[in-house]
């Protein structure tokens, strides 16, 4: 599959892009959203979009998921059986999309960005602490986890927006609780769906590392961030980028002409 060759006008635009998808991720998830669009619009192939934002997104988890060990937010073993169900999803939705046509999947962005505004649109105002949860661990682990693991494995944009919101509404987490467990769930779906891709040479490398060094620096300034902010800014946050997604995601497709 040929890779084309990218000006240094569009790295620096996918760096950018990077840094912002970086530092939105860490604080809401869903910087896929930003990031997918972004390749495809510098005309590289879909399946290589898929494995290049693999690539580029493992820094700007792992380097979240790093912060929050570091500073003691979460512990290994309250996270770690999660997070080894969410390799087994990913791994197995990476291996699928392999299989397929993925251009079927433009339509996905626009549903993925609707589902998850709509829901932090009507639903009730983020509790700062954890309440009650409606499912039980291990059904949630079992089940919902590799689910949502093999979307990202899949596909991948709203991943951590979707771990983040599973965590508030089935495990009665608050919203910055259940977005530091996104954060170590995304960085093991992340990294099973890109040994994935690694194995089939689907990843733009120049391109690639660029975003590595802008989601280095946008997940840092998130994680310093995340502990500022009143979780309901956090709901807002997520609103808008859907929203601004949805619209710029459509007219790179062509379904909007204001022309």
């Amino acid at each position: 599959m040929e890779i084309p060759e990218l000006s240094l006008q569009i790295l620096f635009f996918l760096f950018i892009t990077a840094i912002v998808a970086g530092f939105l991720d860490t604080l809401a998830g869903g910087g896929g959203l930003l990031t997918v669009p972004a390749l495809i619009l510098s005309g590289i192939p879909p399946l290589v979009v898929l494995g290049t934002n693999k690539f580029q997104s493992s820094m700007g988890t792992a380097t979240a998921t790093f912060m929050m060990f570091k500073n003691k937010k979460v512990k290994g073993d309250d996270v770690k059986g999660l997070m080894l169900f969410a390799f087994i999803g990913a791994t197995i939705g990476a291996t699928t999309v392999q299989l397929i046509n993925p251009e079927m999947l433009s339509f996905v962005i626009p549903i993925v960005l609707l589902f998850i505004a709509i829901y932090f649109l009507i639903a009730p105002k983020p509790k700062e602490s954890d309440g009650e949860a409606k499912l039980s661990y291990q059904k949630y682990r079992n089940f919902v986890v590799p689910v949502i693991g093999w979307y990202d494995g899949f596909f991948g944009p709203g991943t951590g927006s979707f771990f983040a919101l599973s965590g508030v509404s089935l495990r009665g987490r608050g919203l910055i609780s259940a977005t530091i467990v996104a954060k170590t769930l995304n960085f093991a779906t992340n990294v099973a769906a890109l040994l994935v891709f690694l194995t089939t040479g689907r990843i733009a490398w120049i391109a690639g590392i660029f975003m590595i060094a802008g989601q280095g620096i946008g997940a840092w300034l998130g994680s310093k961030s995340l502990f500022k902010i009143n979780p309901s800014y956090l709901r807002i946050l997520i609103v808008l980028m859907c929203f601004a997604m949805l619209i710029r995601y459509s007219i790179s497709m062509g379904w909007l002409n204001f022309g």
